[in-house]
């Protein structure tokens, strides 16, 4: 059957259908002068949405990411400075996420390089090198990713490594580091090409990592090696530490078990059938890191898990789909938030595999639980979220996420192995299924910095 075009007749038909529809036009004048999202709001859900949970754990000051796509490394830290004040006996303590985006960026740029030279015989304008050259030092990251950094090069305190003008907005530095690591690219499949062996390849590849390090010590300063670190807590005492590694701060005033943590997905899609474990080739950041490994579960005990965490006293750290049907000032979650069948006369009914399967929804923020209220047969009914876009946003910087909205647009949870079955954690020692690059589990680390560099 040959294409069918959209004829005259039909627009004439379809001119007439608009000029007998009084709602349409209605819709037409209402959004000729607002946002679609302010003609669209559901005003019963905005007054029926209170921040009172039956479980929810101490709030800290909230951080801010800024013009940043770093959700993850602030998600993660988020949990990690509960510990710290703890230990430290403080009201509040940031770590430095600016420390951990030096090492991510500079183990992302040789991950990849690595990556050219494990496929350099590939061909230049195929899927694989296309898709890996795409955004390839994007802020974006995965759990596993954050504790491969942490293993790695531990933490610091915000104050020894503060901010820059670079670390809270990247757009630039990172554009200019992906055109060089993009040449750099190119250089190495040119030599390969030539005949070049693949010792003096990964010697050309050390001299580019050095450029790397001077480019992000120009943006975001040089990362400690050491420090002096000394605080007065809380009850007015005096405290000096002498002088501390990184590695050593994060094991004395952090201590944070990431062996007993395990990464849960719902992803719902007929290629990933639940009570599997599964990996995404070419995604992590640390080439002798732990890889990337999901464990996809049913959506109760995805849910139960992270119910159980808090009911425990600890925060959970997720990736969510946060662009959809949320209001980022209001600070709400809520699958009915916007009316969009009423403005536009049509139903929108895809169901979450549908949406990731078809490219409508994906991970792209990473945040941390820190309550939720359970009615009176203790099943959730909403969730309180720590965010890292400052407090201007919602309840002082805190979200309110209804139960209907975690099971259509909630992707991942980092959990306490004691909140999962023994038949579930015996999974952790199958062969993973590997996805390929640009399976959308991926998007948190791939796409997630881009996509959220501006903020929703």
């Amino acid at each position: 059957m040959s294409p069918q075009p959209i004829t005259p007749a039909q627009v004439a038909d379809l001119q007439e259908a608009f000029a007998h529809d009084p709602l349409g036009r209605l819709a037409r004048n209402a959004v000729a002068k607002n946002s679609l999202h302010a003609v669209a709001l559901n005003r019963a859900v905005v007054a029926g949405t209170d921040h009172v949970f039956s479980v929810q754990l101490p709030s800290n000051p909230i951080t801010d990411q800024k013009s940043s796509g770093r959700c993850w490394l602030f998600a993660g830290l988020n949990l990690f400075r509960v510990e710290a004040m703890q230990r430290l006996n403080v009201d509040n303590i940031e770590l430095s996420q600016n420390y951990l985006l030096f090492w991510d960026k500079i183990e992302k740029a040789n991950y990849l390089l690595e990556t050219i030279l494990a496929t350099l015989d590939e061909p230049t304008d195929g899927r694989l090198i296309t898709f890996l050259l795409h955004s390839p030092l994007q802020d974006g990251g995965q759990w596993d990713m954050f504790v491969n950094l942490v293993a790695k090069y531990g933490v610091v305190p915000k104050s020894v490594m503060p901010e820059t003008e670079s670390s809270s907005n990247t757009r630039i530095m990172t554009a200019m580091m992906t055109t060089l690591l993009r040449e750099q690219a190119a250089t190495l499949r040119r030599m390969h090409a030539a005949g070049v062996g693949i010792v003096e390849l990964r010697e050309r590849k050390q001299a580019m990592v050095g450029q790397f390090y001077r480019m992000l010590c120009i943006h975001l300063g040089e990362p400690p090696q050491e420090f002096e670190w000394q605080w007065r807590d809380k009850d007015k005492q005096f405290h000096r530490a002498g002088t501390l590694t990184p590695q050593e701060f994060f094991t004395r005033y952090v201590g944070y078990d990431l062996d007993k943590m395990v990464c849960l997905i719902h992803c719902p899609t007929a290629d990933k059938p639940f009570n599997r474990l599964y990996t995404i080739q070419h995604l992590g950041n640390v080439v002798e890191g732990q890889i990337v490994r999901y464990l996809n579960v049913d959506l109760s005990v995805f849910k139960q898990a992270a119910i159980a965490m808090l009911q425990d006293g600890q925060p959970v750290w997720f990736g969510c789909d946060v662009g959809k049907q949320s209001h980022p000032e209001l600070g709400i979650l809520d699958t009915q938030l916007y009316d969009y069948a009423s403005v536009y006369g049509a139903r929108f009914a895809a169901d979450k595999a549908e949406r990731v399967e078809y490219g409508h929804s994906m991970m792209t923020h990473a945040m941390v639980f820190t309550g939720v209220d359970l009615d009176d047969d203790g099943k959730p009914r909403k969730w309180r979220v720590e965010n890292s876009w400052g407090e201007k946003i919602g309840d002082k910087g805190f979200l309110v996420m209804s139960d209907a909205w975690f099971d259509e647009y909630m992707y991942e949870v980092i959990v306490d192995k004691r909140f999962v079955s023994a038949e579930v954690l015996a999974l952790l020692e199958t062969d993973p299924v590997v996805l390929p690059p640009w399976d959308p589990m991926g998007a948190l680390a791939v796409a997630g910095g881009e996509l959220l560099n501006d903020r929703v």
